[in-house]
């Protein structure tokens, strides 16, 4: 069933599992992923990916659609992607894989001025100007 051109290029198209179902295709000899809601059957790309057969077994049973956006994957991998669509994730289970939507990135609020962002530099650099000054005089 993988890579095949059954009845067209999506033949995949209307077959549905469920989460769980794929979940446990999470070895090398059935390693099943998750990328914008449709099911790839990678199994037979493992030895052949680019970045190593373990980045795939990380992701195997799950939703790998981050990691993969996160690489920026070319063209022609893209296209090749095709090839291993097996199905769709099924309508009731896409909004178990909703992540939080946390930041892990934590900024200043907006009420400190932008005055400090230079200031302080600024004084570090003439404090570090004038020890220079005073050692080189002595």
């Amino acid at each position: 069933m993988v890579g095949s051109s059954e009845t067209g290029k999506e033949s995949w198209r209307g077959r549905y599992y469920r989460l769980e179902e794929v979940q446990k295709h999470n070895n090398s000899q059935s390693t099943w992923i998750i990328i914008h809601n449709r099911i790839y059957d990678v199994t037979k790309f493992l030895d052949e990916h680019p970045g190593g057969e373990e980045v795939l077994r990380e992701q195997a049973g799950g939703d790998a659609t981050e990691n993969f956006e996160d690489v920026g994957h070319s063209t022609d991998a893209r296209t090749l992607s095709e090839s291993f669509i097996i199905g769709e994730l099924h309508p009731d289970d896409r909004s178990k894989l909703q992540k939080p939507t946390e930041t892990l990135i934590t900024t200043a609020q907006s009420t400190s001025s932008s005055w400090s962002n230079w200031v302080i530099p600024a004084i570090a650099a003439i404090i570090v100007a004038l020890m220079y000054r005073s050692y080189m005089s002595e």
